[in-house]
């Protein structure tokens, strides 16, 4: 049974013609959301693939038509249901890049050997992600920006990550 991963959420329809507007869960929007590249519904019945016929921005939309879905009738269906693809699909990442379902649930220690907890979200408020971790101790939540002067080390096949806690990060 292949592995999904969630690329977006159809949220609603937009116009007559068939598009829906799609919240992005993905990293790579202008890579998943080609057009001409296949995704797949997660319908409560099953899977099914849309090819994507045309893709533009509008406000914090993505707007997706799908080939063989002319008009609002046809997507219809599809407000509410995530949009994934095989796991198989991944796109090439550059050293230093992670794909977040590769992070979340990693454990974060101190470069002094101090476990923290371990991230839970990640947040991408603007020019650098927030590592969102959920503290052992029950205490709130710690925010950590993802960058070099505080994550040093991420070990994804262990699932762990060294960073250095910088003064306010507490």
């Amino acid at each position: 049974m292949p592995k999904w991963l969630n690329v977006g959420k159809i949220v609603n329809t937009h116009g007559i013609r068939g598009e829906v507007r799609v919240i992005s869960r993905t990293d790579f929007p202008e890579e998943r959301y080609k057009v001409g590249n296949v995704l797949h519904v997660d319908l409560e019945d099953g899977m099914v693939p849309v090819t994507i016929s045309a893709h533009r921005l509008h406000k914090q939309f993505h707007l997706l038509q799908f080939e063989g879905y002319p008009n609002i009738n046809d997507v219809e269906k599809f407000k509410g249901f995530l949009l994934k693809v095989s796991a198989e699909e991944t796109v090439a990442l550059d050293e230093g890049e992670f794909f977040y379902h590769d992070i979340i649930g990693a454990t974060v220690w101190t470069e002094e050997g101090e476990e923290l907890g371990k991230i839970k979200e990640i947040l991408s408020p603007g020019a650098n992600d927030v590592w969102v971790i959920k503290r052992n101790n029950q205490g709130p939540d710690l925010l950590i920006p993802y960058i070099p002067s505080v994550v040093k080390e991420v070990d994804v096949e262990a699932k762990k990550v060294t960073i250095h806690l910088m003064d306010g990060l507490l």
